[in-house]
């Protein structure tokens, strides 16, 4: 049976359209299911600060996106200071030392969603179908069937593979019984921009608090927006709180947030003059144990629901689209059937050590430094002390915050798909 299309993609938000763009010169049919209405705001790409790791940076060069996303506005992190608050246990980490341009970037959500809507829509061997909502999904041993509604009419479509990119609340998971591992922090990260009386100089800050992470990272704003007059003054701020706190977080004036912010974080980096408007996301760990199934596989948030200290959400599902377009050009030059079950076993075992590395890497710090046990504070702060007078150490933590631990796909080492 001859499918309609040969990927059939659910979701075309900020992971989904960069593996459209990904796959752009292979000869695949691909087809993008899409809730939101053509020239609507996906509603991934708001305003939030969003994180983009040094590896990241690299696939987008790899894209050939990275250009217009600095032209839009990408904020360069060139040190980062880490602190348990109230105690003596820090480290710093730069570039300089890493041999780096920039540990990590910081741009809006929105800056990245004008970049990849255009991506999208310029992708040829793509059909965007929108506003449109899976509704049914059968998967069979050669092909996908799928049920949409797309613009209020039924359709059905084939498809060799499907992709689910349709964040964590997956219609792709949830039509195919697929229970993910749910396990909560009591944590909520009220999330704002501010401006500080001082220039941030490139540095973010991640403060461990009784409460969970506070991080602080530069981000000017998106040039030609009244925020970029704020110039260098201007941080995105992640504060966890506990959840029973939330109400009252955002219940604050401005002058009592920019207060409470003050005494949680300290002056060191200056003054805080002026908020954006506050908002809340729960924080959970919510992860797929197998990424793939028989003609499906997840990607990005439909596969895995990180904490987010260290900043590797959305760094973890890029990474997902490099791998998997490499695995499926690879596919294609050797003529097998991009569903295939030796396909994709390939790129779960590719993915595999990335995913517990990071789950590893994020639930073990928020748990870790959420805690106020003594004896565990002490070892704490003195191995972020150890890893600060350690090369050896910091490198390791730098390499995995920055993304470019284990095996590297051809994006993030400048090679084309």
């Amino acid at each position: 049976m001859q499918p309609d299309y040969d990927l059939l993609i659910i979701g075309g938000g900020m992971v989904g359209a960069s593996l459209v763009h990904a796959l752009r010169r292979l000869p695949l049919r691909v087809a993008v299911v899409e809730a939101s209405a053509p020239g609507a705001a996906h509603p991934s790409f708001d305003a939030r600060g969003i994180a983009l790791a040094q590896g990241s940076k690299r696939i987008f060069d790899g894209l050939g996106l990275w250009q217009a996303l600095d032209t839009e506005g990408a904020t360069a992190i060139t040190n980062i200071h880490v602190s348990d608050r109230g105690r003596f246990g820090s480290a710093r980490l730069s570039a300089r030392d890493e041999g780096v341009e920039a540990l990590g970037y910081v741009a809006e959500a929105n800056v990245l969603g004008r970049v990849l809507e255009k991506a999208l829509a310029e992708a040829e061997n793509a059909t965007v179908l929108r506003p449109a909502h899976l509704t049914a999904l059968e998967i069979g041993n050669e092909v996908v069937s799928a049920r949409i509604d797309h613009d209020g009419a039924a359709r059905s479509l084939t498809a060799r593979l499907i992709v689910a990119a349709d964040g964590g609340r997956s219609a792709v998971r949830a039509l195919l019984g697929e229970k993910a591992l749910r396990l909560g922090y009591g944590q909520t990260a009220v999330i704002a921009y501010v401006t500080t009386d001082r220039p941030h100089g490139g540095w973010a800050y991640e403060r461990f608090t009784d409460t969970g992470p506070l991080a602080l990272l530069p981000c000017n704003g998106a040039r030609g927006t009244e925020e970029s007059a704020a110039g260098d003054h201007r941080w995105s701020v992640v504060y966890s709180v506990r959840d029973e706190q939330v109400e009252e977080m955002l219940a604050l004036s401005d002058e009592q947030f920019l207060a409470r912010l003050q005494e949680r974080f300290g002056h060191r980096a200056g003054r805080f003059l002026t908020t954006s408007p506050r908002q809340a996301y729960p924080l959970v760990l919510n992860f797929l144990r197998d990424h793939v199934r028989p003609r499906a596989v997840f990607i990005g948030n439909a596969a895995h629901a990180i904490h987010p200290v260290g900043g590797q959400g959305f760094n973890l599902g890029l990474r997902d689209v490099a791998a998997l377009a490499e695995v499926l050009a690879d596919a294609v030059q050797r003529g097998e059937d991009v569903g295939a079950g030796a396909v994709l076993e390939r790129y779960a075992r590719w993915r595999r050590a990335d995913y517990l590395r990071a789950l590893a890497f994020t639930d073990g710090l928020a748990r870790l430094f959420s805690s106020r046990f003594p004896p565990l504070a002490l070892v704490r702060d003195l191995g972020l002390l150890g890893m600060d007078l350690l090369p050896a150490a910091k490198h390791l933590f730098a390499a995995q915050a920055m993304g470019l631990l284990g095996k590297q796909p051809r994006l993030a080492r400048g090679l084309g798909i």
